[in-house]
């Protein structure tokens, strides 16, 4: 699929479609691209154009963004409802009322069975503003259960708890992605941007040019570690004790700012004291980073007049997540290199909405506006908007993971939308077993995902070209996609099923199905929160082209001080840089949190020798249930692989191509050896986008994090066999054998 520039304004009659002003339906970047309907032969009837204007991507797309219009469709997604009408049975074609009243019919059975806790919902971080904020004030409402989670915890949980925890705010970047590029040094960690959002690495070259540096932190050559100064590769789920070898070096060697940690932090003995109990000696044991890489990222950090630290998923999804980003940041504060300009600690947020999806209620434990549910005076203001008592609402649930692991348990019934748990989810073979346990499923997507296969109801609803609503991205930017086509008759939105769904539970309003409604109402609701968007409006998103948060609705002044209605208070601005002034803590200071390195929650032994890591590719998506529908991606990526070292594939006889088992102690997948030496001797690498034998999370550990819930997807013990001709032959660790 090409990508065109749109036609100037006023082109003459004869001239293209006019061209919608929208957002790529893919990772957190929402970059900026421009549709053009109507055009002749395109995918989905939709020609993609470069949108220049918007500066996150200044018309740059990826492969992914630019077909996203494939997924547009008939051929490929879904287009009307589907239900198995006997158990065992088929999907089967439906009528949208046949359809809805099975759901609710479902849904309430259970819940009358075995209370409304038996009823759980699972959302997803891909789901606009509106969706989001509707489906947290469904379950709690309509529905009455404390049972929502959604798949956003495997995204930067562990990021936003110690955020949370350091600075009292959690956003993606404090500041504007823009800065990374005029920053003196930046310290990427666990991200391979280079695939999983292209359009960013301009950023870095950027940097670069400017005599920046770049250290990259990754187990694997990636192609972002390609542009690196320094790369350095530790052990899969060794970073915390790297984060901490590189602040007993700054402490080590008078690196510290003392003027900054004395005015602006608390914590800080007990923080040095933690990292001095990691010399770089032992750091080099744990991580096998050498300690002169050490002494040289510090330097390169420190002597810049500037630096960052941003983080991703490869030291998130860690069990020790938290305390792993923790370390970066108290780095980034014993440095004096957070909320200051250029400076600071940031994650780089995975999902389309994963900021936003969490900010407004689909998150177990949070309210819109990113309020907590167990706080009195949060559940009083979000009462007052929904218009009940605030004894009606139900307290936290369970996480992510411990909701799935909970089907077919304590939770009987399941309504999920924008989520294919059976391909992301961790220990997946365990999680698909419990989905197909329930007493009822019912899956709203845009395709047929392996999750939706496993359904008793398939609701198809419109996707990301065919309905409004807001975004907020990796910066704390909040977006407006725009319709720009019609969905197929046969398919509703989320909005809409909500509502239908309210309706036959005995909910006649509260569920409108235009989104600015919605959006006006979750206005209200986050008004005062730590997320706040009342001064938000679709009019100033789109004059704007994006407002960053919090931004509050500047009061009108009262007639008595102004009875000739001659001054117009101006709104707020949008806040795009965080902390300049103040830390969101109760006294305006940053905590250093002490933290110390240990295991990960699964180390190698004789039987599994080996480390797993996962991650993404270039042409896939996350569990690849839309991209692996579209020729040119899968094209470029076709299936799975495991990546080995040269070494380890000597000591396991086999050649590029051939098959092998990668074991773990939770199952076993299979998949082609694609072989670099830009891995670890004692590290292999699978993504994780496809299902069926080559599905790695299939292997993955569900350990959680003790603060965020975040499994850890990123480190299991596993070992390595060759299968090619029916003989298994395992791949162990350690020294060449002679010869």
């Amino acid at each position: 699929m090409s990508v065109t520039t749109a036609p100037p304004a006023g082109a003459a009659p004869g001239a293209p479609a006019a061209t919608v002003d929208t957002h790529c339906p893919y990772c957190a970047l929402q970059c900026g691209m421009g549709l053009r309907p109507g055009a002749d032969g395109a995918a989905g009837g939709v020609e993609v154009v470069e949108r220049t204007a918007f500066d996150v991507n200044r018309g740059a797309l990826c492969g992914k963004g630019r077909t996203a219009p494939a997924l547009l469709s008939s051929r490929v997604r879904l287009t009307g409802p589907l239900v198995r009408r006997r158990p065992g049975g088929p999907l089967e074609p439906a009528g949208w009322d046949e359809a809805l009243d099975r759901v609710a019919a479902g849904l309430s059975a259970v819940r009358a069975a075995h209370g409304p806790d038996a009823v759980g919902v699972f959302g997803g971080g891909g789901l606009t503003n509106e969706k989001a904020y509707a489906l947290g004030k469904f379950a709690r409402l309509v529905l009455g259960t404390s049972q929502i989670d959604y798949n956003g915890r495997f995204c930067m949980s562990s990021a936003a708890a110690a955020q949370g925890r350091a600075f009292g705010l959690d956003r993606g970047l404090p500041f504007p992605l823009a800065d990374v590029a005029r920053t003196g040094c930046v310290i990427l960690v666990g991200s391979n941007l280079a695939e999983t959002m292209p359009p960013a690495l301009r950023y870095l070259t950027e940097l670069r040019e400017r005599g920046g540096r770049l250290i990259v932190v990754d187990p694997r050559r990636t192609r972002t570690a390609e542009h690196a100064d320094l790369h350095l590769a530790p052990r899969p789920g060794t970073d915390l004790a790297l984060a901490l070898g590189l602040l007993h070096l700054v402490v080590a060697e008078g690196r510290v700012d003392t003027g900054f940690v004395a005015a602006r932090t608390t914590g800080w003995p007990e923080a040095r004291a933690a990292a001095m109990a990691h010399w770089p000696e032992l750091v080099e044991r744990i991580t096998g980073v050498p300690v002169p890489a050490l002494r040289e990222a510090v330097a390169m950090f420190c002597d810049a007049q500037s630096s960052m630290v941003l983080t991703a998923r490869g030291p998130e999804q860690q069990s020790k997540g938290t305390d792993t980003v923790g370390a970066w940041i108290n780095l980034c504060l014993a440095t004096g290199r957070a909320g200051r300009p250029l400076s600071g600690y940031g994650c780089l947020t995975g999902q389309g909405n994963g900021q936003g999806g969490r900010e407004h209620g689909q998150k177990a434990d949070q309210l819109p506006g990113y309020r907590r549910l167990d706080d009195p005076a949060a559940r009083a203001h979000v009462a007052r908007v929904w218009g009940v008592d605030p004894e009606v609402l139900p307290g936290p649930g369970r996480s992510a993971y411990e909701l799935l692991d909970a089907l077919g348990g304590d939770v009987r019934a399941l309504l999920l939308t924008g989520s294919n748990p059976v391909v992301s989810a961790p220990r997946a073979a365990h999680v698909e077993e419990r989905l197909r346990s329930l007493d009822f499923l019912a899956v709203c997507d845009v395709v047929l995902s392996e999750t939706a296969a496993l359904a008793d109801v398939v609701l198809p609803v419109a996707q990301w070209a065919e309905e409004t609503g807001t975004t907020t991205n990796l910066e704390g930017r909040v977006l407006l996609r725009r319709k720009a086509v019609d969905a197929p008759p046969g398919v509703r939105t989320d909005l809409e099923v909500l509502h239908a769904l309210a309706a036959r539970l005995g909910w006649e309003k509260g569920f409108p199905t235009d989104p600015e409604e919605v959006f006006a109402e979750l206005r209200r609701a986050s008004a005062g929160g730590p997320a706040d968007y009342s001064g938000i409006t679709y009019r100033r998103i789109a004059e704007e082209d994006g407002v960053f948060w919090p931004c509050p609705e500047v009061p009108a002044v009262d007639e008595a001080d102004d009875p000739a209605g001659d001054y117009s208070p101006a709104p707020h601005p949008g806040t795009p840089r965080l902390f300049l002034d103040r830390f969101a803590t109760d006294d305006g200071r940053a905590r250093f949190v002490p933290v110390t390195h240990r295991p990960a929650a699964e180390e190698p032994d004789a039987d599994h020798p080996l480390l797993l890591t996962t991650g993404r590719v270039l042409a896939q998506y996350q569990s690849g249930a839309q991209t692996r529908r579209v020729a040119e991606l899968n094209d470029a990526a076709p299936g799975p692989f495991v990546e080995l070292h040269p070494r380890l594939a000597r000591r396991l006889g086999v050649a590029e191509g051939d098959p092998v088992a990668v074991v773990s102690r939770r199952g076993r997948a299979v998949a082609p050896a694609r072989i670099t030496p830009g891995i670890r001797p004692d590290t292999v690498f699978m993504p994780f986008h496809w299902p069926g034998p080559g599905r790695a999370n299939t292997l993955t550990n569900p350990a959680l994090d003790p603060v965020s819930r975040m499994p850890e997807f990123k480190v299991c013990a596993v070992r390595v066999e060759a299968v090619g001709d029916g003989t298994v032959v395992s791949g162990v660790a350690g020294e060449e054998p002679p010869g």
